[in-house]
């Protein structure tokens, strides 16, 4: 009688259900992965599609945005100009994985290794969404977020609301905390503690406005300057600190920044969560093959489909968009076993664990303890610089031509990784825009300042000054370098 788990590619519940007690099998005593609670959803392309607008997340709140980009990208796929991801999965706990129907039954099964095992394991484990994330409570929250919104939409109307999320949507990636971690409450409170915020936060607010201004004009250490160090987190501090915006509004902003702090570790560890994923479904793709549970045939569909999602074309191919995360993040996890199993002198040479049998260990402590930047910088090899044809190239905006800043010899290899890092962390930063000043004494302007050398687009830095001061509700000014941006007043001709 046959072992395979299945022999055609047509998929049913008991096939995946079957794969899936096996993969388990593998995952827990040949990976030793700890993982949540497996929930799978199988799902239509329409289906896939509403996900891909709501960035993944199972339930959303509801704005003109998500809709914009649903109909874009339907019309490209039924164009033809985009394919649908064969997965979508969400760090929650349970973790939801959605397959597409569509997929082959080979392709079921490798997604059920990448997603539900895969990036389970990463979302549990990786310190990064252990400290910055909830993942027990993020889908009750999402529905207390869309019941929220929706209750406003009836009771202030539906363009106040839009207005609201507009603005806060402009500003969300300035709306993080990266140096500490959020208090997390669970939906229940989070639902409780909102009427009390609503009732309370405004009177408490307006406090800071109603206090009378000292008799002598603050110096610039004066501990009657507000705030008194620069501030990160432009949502938070116009939700809290915003003289005459509604509670409602406030808790508007609180409900995006929240979520927008649930989705940063997925931008910090891009690299690593596909490449981990990658390692994992390769891995357990072999291993039920070598126990005879899956065909040839699977084998080589399953080939075609893993080397077209990590190839990486070369910077002259026309195909060519960047570095590809998948191909990145699988040749690094791959190579770490490598150095451990099969070392050259090379490797002894940069990696103290060259040579150690236990590639198991160093391959859960570099998916626990990392996240893209410091693993490029830890665990990028030579070797894969070379597999990768990765190179560095200086562009000085006064030189007529470019120079390569690094070759192939140690140095050149150091020079190469740390640029590598550092293009990975600038970007997936915003621009560094902090709160300075509040004239509270005055005429209540608030003062922006761009921290860090990003090249800014002055047309949409002007758009979104507007979005803060309709929050702020006074005038917004913002420094950079040797200029500063105000919100242009209207004309008299152009007011309604």
């Amino acid at each position: 009688m046959s072992k395979f788990l299945f022999t055609d590619n047509d998929w049913t519940f008991p096939r995946l259900d079957a794969v899936t007690e096996a993969i388990a099998v593998i995952a827990a005593e040949e990976l030793h992965l700890d993982t949540y609670p497996n929930q799978l959803e199988v799902i239509s392309a329409e289906q896939m599609l509403d996900a891909y607008a709501s960035i993944g997340l199972p339930v959303y709140y509801a704005h003109w945005s998500f809709g914009k980009q649903r109909a874009i990208e339907s019309g490209q796929y039924r164009r033809g100009e985009m394919g649908l991801a064969y997965e979508l999965v969400i760090n929650s706990d349970p973790c939801i994985s959605y397959l597409m129907e569509e997929n082959t039954m080979t392709m079921q099964t490798l997604v059920i290794a990448h997603a539900a095992f895969g990036h389970n394991a990463f979302f549990k484990n990786n310190a990064f969404f252990r400290q910055w994330t909830d993942a027990e409570g993020i889908i009750d929250y999402l529905a207390f977020a869309q019941r929220y919104i929706a209750q406003c939409e009836e009771r202030f109307g539906m363009d106040a609301v839009t207005d609201v999320l507009d603005a806060a949507h402009a500003i969300s990636r300035n709306g993080i905390d990266r140096a500490r971690r959020p208090r997390q409450l669970s939906a229940r409170e989070e639902e409780q503690r909102w009427q009390e915020r609503e009732r309370y936060l405004e009177q408490q607010v307006l406090e800071i406005w109603r206090t009378l201004p000292p008799a002598h004009t603050p110096s610039t250490h004066s501990p009657d300057i507000f705030p008194s160090e620069p501030q990160e987190n432009l949502l938070y501090f116009i939700e809290k600190n915003a003289p005459h915006l509604e509670g409602w509004k406030r808790e508007i902003l609180r409900i995006v920044r929240k979520i927008t702090q649930y989705l940063y570790p997925q931008g910090q560890t891009k690299i690593m969560n596909e490449g981990f994923a990658c390692f994992v479904h390769y891995h357990i793709m072999h291993s039920l093959h070598a126990k005879g549970l899956l065909t040839d045939g699977t084998l080589l569909e399953f080939y075609a489909s893993h080397t077209a999602v990590v190839m990486q074309p070369d910077f002259d191919d026309r195909r060519y968009s960047g570095l590809n995360p998948y191909a990145l993040g699988f040749a690094i996890f791959q190579d770490i076993k490598r150095i451990c199993v099969a070392p050259t002198e090379e490797d002894r040479r940069w990696f103290s664990f060259a040579g150690d049998p236990d590639w198991l260990k160093h391959i859960h402590f570099a998916m626990r303890e990392f996240r893209d930047e410091s693993f490029v910088l830890q665990y990028l090899s030579p070797k894969v610089m070379r597999d990768l044809h990765l190179f560095s190239l200086h562009n000085a905006v006064d030189e007529a031509t470019y120079r390569v800043s690094a070759i192939h010899d140690d140095a050149g290899y150091q020079h190469l990784r740390e640029a590598l890092a550092q293009q990975i962390a600038d970007s997936s930063r915003p621009p560094d825009i902090q709160v300075i000043s509040v004239d509270r004494w005055g005429d209540r302007q608030l003062r922006l300042k761009q921290m860090d050398q990003q090249a800014l687009d002055l047309e949409e830095a002007q758009k979104t000054l507007g979005y803060i001061q309709e929050l702020w509700g006074y005038d917004v000014h913002l420094d950079i370098e040797d200029q500063t941006l105000t919100v242009p007043q209207p004309r008299p001709d152009d007011e309604p």
